[in-house]
């Protein structure tokens, strides 16, 4: 027996892609939850999205984070040098005065 092909309404695929965009859920668990086969909701959100749920925020978290790495990376170098500097300034004032060995 051939099986038969699920047709899902417009306003079920809208409302699908609006509850993955809103939920925070993985497109796996969303499938599941609503009865749908693998991989249509992937399509349905390439179709309907808004392009402004969670992947959207998704990039600009990552887009956040990468600026911050980048900024403590700049200030990591900063104080690397810093450091290095002051390392210097103490082997020099550690070292013992020619004056006063003289004395």
């Amino acid at each position: 027996m051939a099986k038969r092909k699920r047709r899902y309404t417009e306003e079920f695929k809208r409302e699908a892609v609006r509850l993955y965009e809103s939920s925070g859920k993985t497109q796996v668990q969303i499938e599941a939850e609503l009865g749908i086969g693998a991989g249509r909701l992937s399509r349905w959100n390439q179709q309907y999205g808004t392009g402004e749920g969670r992947n959207h925020e998704e990039r600009e978290e990552l887009v956040a984070t990468a600026k911050r790495v980048r900024q403590l990376e700049r200030e990591n170098e900063i104080l690397r040098q810093e450091r290095d500097i002051l390392k210097k300034a103490v082997a020099i004032f550690s070292r013992p005065s020619k004056r006063a060995s003289n004395s």
